[in-house]
């Protein structure tokens, strides 16, 4: 898709279904990530502008959060242990940290019956290339507004988002970052469609911590 995105109002950005796109957002500023008809998922990376080799990394941050679901308040940290976002506004209150994004072999293996689609992985591949930013780089995403049921069993089971239209959560940047961002591809995570995301990026009077 060539142009997945478009400046929609009061500098909010549409990004397509089943797309993906890639910013920079500096240290202070605000990401609000926000579903526009509700049930949708958006996956979202980050990575050190200055040092891409720094990136998001669910293991130190449910180490040092102790749980594996994030909310307002909470810290996502990357894999050398810096805060990289954290959760300033959340009117969900449920997202996933745990499933890699969906992908060409996720259709491959789990939905061979699916039309097959590059996925979220693809799309992540994709909107990174023109910051030299490698495949090998696309890891386990923080995933927004994803419903994930972990049983007593440790079995996971994926159902349909909590979020309705008009519901976001607001990320502070700890760091300048290239933050990567995508309409998830994957039936199952969207309550069966395929829908846009809306993100916004502004300024904040506070500094980062």
């Amino acid at each position: 898709m060539d142009t997945p995105t478009s400046t929609i109002a009061d500098g909010t950005v549409e990004l397509q279904p089943r797309s993906g796109t890639a910013i920079i957002i500096k240290a202070g500023q605000i990401l609000r990530i926000i579903d526009p008809l509700g049930k949708q998922v958006s996956d979202i990376l980050a990575f050190n502008s200055h040092e891409k080799n720094e990136f998001l990394s669910n293991g130190r941050s449910f180490d040092y959060a102790g749980k594996i679901y994030f909310s307002t308040g909470d810290i996502l940290y990357s894999n050398r242990s810096n805060p990289m976002l954290k959760i300033i506004n959340d009117t969900v209150g449920r997202h996933d940290f745990l499933f890699t994004p969906c992908s060409a072999d996720t259709f491959r293996i789990k939905f061979p019956d699916q039309e097959p689609h590059r996925g979220c992985h693809g799309n992540f591949v994709a909107a990174l290339e023109r910051y030299g930013i490698s495949e090998e780089k696309v890891t386990i995403p923080f995933n927004v507004f994803m419903n994930v049921r972990v049983g007593e069993n440790g079995e996971i089971k994926v159902e349909a988002p909590l979020s309705k239209a008009g519901d976001y959560i607001e990320f502070r940047a700890e760091m300048d970052l290239i933050v990567a961002i995508t309409a998830c591809s994957a039936a199952r995570s969207n309550d069966g469609s395929f829908k846009p995301i809306h993100f916004k990026v502004y300024e904040n009077k506070e500094p980062p911590s």
